[in-house]
């Protein structure tokens, strides 16, 4: 090693500072350096191996709640049409890193391995920085429209990404992608869509990852569905994103490289001169003699011409008297890596960046067969989902995002339902989360310990979750008036449990704490409310001159940027009313009554800025609000909830609520074990929602049977336009 004095130096003076060697140094002191790396500010090889508990807080396999479906083939069902056995399909709210590192290195990974393996993982990450995700969300019954923006937290997991442009951007993937590769089966593929700006660097970032040898193509993707404008000679507009393929190891193949388009499965007429025929040859049609073009990228063979020939699949166009050839599906029509001929995005939920599900289509029948497993972790409007659920596949999806989450769920309950009418399998699908577990990560207690070794963790990190939670709601911590925690000037506020739900019993002592003490204000704050909490009981602590607040704890509160910033917004609990009925053996609800108390923007700033004959629609104490500003300067207010169902999405029905415990599988000292949660999963047994074509709703369910006489709990769970769920339990008997 040929070092001189001053490199010695430099080099010294690097390891002093703990910066990283300039690239001439490592490559001089590491003889395993890497043929091509690609470096950055914040690059790190460390991946997080974290293992937190799923749970699940949802399972849908009634899209209708009929009985006795007709799901042969795929799994085993009860007497309700319920899945007994076999894979349920897993759509997970969370964050990625944490989900793909508890499904590679937690109990989940059995239950992959066990369906075959993962096959494919398709993402198509947020890869530019100027994409506006606000979502234009359908009110009521009518066509109007209010802008969703991004959750707080959505919006950091956009900011972490671009924060520092290309560098937190790709050190996003760079923590990812690893634990991804990990999760694929040995013959499985990865697929990653991405536009001009930053494909260049990714590809060396996936080269490194998964080894170039492996790298398998670059597809070029449409990326508009016309043609593009001229914008200029300053800019050639871009038409196109590209999408990189790589194979896991040696072992994968691709399934299938022929185009499945409609045209093709009609058949079409092909110019003869454009595809060439393999000579020269002579083919004489009706007496005339023609000497096609050779070197075109499509060939037949001399045997095939003659076959054609003889069957009349050659002829000459009358219009052009030019020789062609007739073309059938899977005839002569394989893939190449140019797939401008069909759209590469789609917009039929409003969601911004959402893909095309043709594209999809061909992106899971060149990778997979029926019956594969296949996942998406930016899962966005769901497409990658609903295609494979309509093309037999088994699948993972996953999204930060709740309206998200919510959004996927409608489209994939409509893929379940119209599969049901054609009478054609399908599969049950869960809704997870990691809830409490990622709380309790978030604020440095590991979920993974014995139990009583956790509940130790828990009180020495008491004093730092009560001022995180304070601080995101800007109150002062108290400590001389328990149970309250803290005071927001003259109100009290009380800090519900990190891993368990405020109950009623709380709520009563809290108010019977307020009279004693003569606290007229209270504000409860929690992750998560008992089902029994209702508005009539802030209208009893009224009785007792207690004014009473609950308030639901964001995740956003995790996020020290957030806090400091104030941008962290506590949401009061919403209300739901329902009536059940019975009916002999049977029951039914009707929702009678639900209320939100959201808000957006301050409705005399926002008429300030609003520009002359400018319109804006946004949210004030619970009501869509739409302000105007006519050529005058006046302000006009018109509110677009004219009543109480303008703001329910969607409502679904759990006719035997608590007949469900939710088991969930820790690993405790290298060892996994089952616990109960002390929650009961919903299962969505009837559920009526609004779409974009139908916006109607449904307000009372179907008459449920039950087969025996007895005391039931009814669920119900109501989601807002927001993606915002309150579910309410009722007590029938039957």
């Amino acid at each position: 090693m040929n070092l001189t004095e001053r490199d010695k130096e430099i080099i010294k003076d690097c390891i002093d500072r703990g910066v990283p060697l300039p690239t001439k140094y490592r490559l001089m002191l590491f003889e395993d350096t890497k043929e091509v790396e690609l470096l950055w500010q914040g690059k790190s090889s460390e991946v997080t191996s974290v293992i937190l508990p799923f749970q699940s807080i949802e399972q849908i396999d009634e899209p209708r709640g009929e009985t006795g479906m007709d799901v042969a083939g795929l799994f085993a069902a009860d007497l309700r049409g319920r899945q007994s056995r076999g894979w349920t399909n897993k759509l997970i709210w969370g964050d990625n890193k944490l989900v793909l590192s508890s499904l590679k290195n937690g109990p989940i990974r059995r239950e992959i391995e066990d369906a075959g393996g993962l096959k494919l993982i398709y993402i198509d990450p947020p890869f530019s920085a100027g994409i506006d995700y606000t979502i234009n969300v359908d009110i009521g019954d009518e066509k109007e429209q209010v802008e969703k923006t991004p959750s707080v937290l959505e919006e950091l997991a956009y900011r972490n990404t671009w924060g520092q442009g290309g560098n937190s951007f790709l050190s996003m993937l760079h923590e990812r992608v690893p634990l991804m590769r990990d999760l694929l089966a040995d013959d499985g593929c990865f697929m990653l869509r991405i536009d001009h700006h930053w494909g260049h660097y990714v590809k060396v970032m996936l080269d490194e990852i998964f080894n170039k040898n492996l790298f398998q193509n670059e597809i070029v993707v449409n990326r508009i569905k016309k043609n593009v404008t001229n914008k200029g000679r300053r800019t050639i507009p871009n038409a196109v994103d590209s999408l990189f393929i790589y194979f896991k190891t040696d072992n994968s193949t691709f399934k299938n490289i022929l185009k499945k388009l409609e045209s093709t499965r009609q058949g079409y007429w092909h110019n003869m001169e454009s595809a060439g025929i393999p000579g020269p040859r002579q083919i004489i049609i009706e007496g005339k003699t023609y000497f096609p073009s050779t070197g075109a990228h499509l060939k037949f063979t001399q045997k095939q011409a003659d076959e054609m020939l003889n069957v009349g699949r050659i002829r000459v166009n009358p219009k052009n008297n030019k020789p062609e050839y007739w073309v059938e599906p899977k005839d002569f029509d394989a893939l190449d890596s140019n797939w401008t001929d069909i759209p590469g995005y789609s917009f039929s939920t409003n969601y911004p960046t959402e893909n095309s599900e043709v594209l999809l289509e061909r992106v899971l029948e060149v990778s997979t067969n029926p019956d594969d497993l296949v996942a998406d972790f930016f899962c966005g409007s769901g497409t990658t989902l609903a295609v494979a659920e309509k093309l037999g596949r088994k699948w993972v999806g996953c999204d930060i995002g709740r309206f998200s989450i919510h959004t996927t769920r409608k489209r994939l309950i409509g893929v379940q339902r119209q599969l049901k009418k054609e009478n054609k399998s399908y599969r049950s699908f869960e809704i997870l989360n990691l809830g409490k577990y990622e709380r309790q990560y978030f604020v440095g207690i590991d979920p993974n310990l014995p139990e009583e070794q956790r509940k130790i963790q828990t009180i020495q990190r008491e004093e730092h979750y009560l001022t995180l939670i304070l601080s995101a709601y800007k109150a002062e911590r108290a400590f001389q008036t328990p149970p309250f925690h803290g005071k927001k000037g003259s109100t009290a506020v009380f800090v519900g449990p990190i891993d368990a739900p405020v109950t009623s019993i709380q709520v009563n002592e809290i108010v019977a704490e307020c009279r004693r003490k003569k606290i007229s204000k209270v504000d409860i704050l929690g992750f998560e409310f008992e089902m029994s909490l209702t508005p009539m009981m802030q209208d009893e602590a009224k009785q007792y001159g207690v004014s009473l607040s609950l308030k639901y704890i964001p995740k956003d509160v995790f996020d020290k940027r957030a806090v400091e910033k104030g941008q962290v917004v506590f949401y009061n609990v919403a209300y739901v009313e329902v009536l059940p009925k019975v009916k002999g053996m049977a029951a039914s609800v009707t929702l009678k009554d639900f209320g939100v108390f959201y808000r957006q923007d301050d409705l005399d700033t926002l008429g300030e800025k609003l520009k002359a004959g400018g319109s804006k629609v946004t949210v004030e104490n619970g009501q869509v609000v739409k302000v105007t500003k006519d050529k005058h300067g006046k302000i006009n207010r018109e509110i677009l909830t004219k009543k109480w169902t303008d703001w329910i999405d969607y409502w679904a029905v759990y006719f035997d609520y608590e007949n469900r415990k939710e088991i969930i599988r820790v690993v405790e000292n290298g060892k996994e074990r089952e616990i109960w949660t002390g929650n009961y999963i919903f299962e969505n047994e009837w559920q009526s929602y609004r779409t974009r074509k139908d916006r109607t709703l449904e307000l009372t369910s179907i008459l449920h049977e039950y087969e025996k006489k007895g005391k039931y709990k009814i669920a119900v769970k109501v989601i807002d336009i927001f993606g915002n769920d309150t579910t309410k339990v009722v007590e029938v008997k039957i």
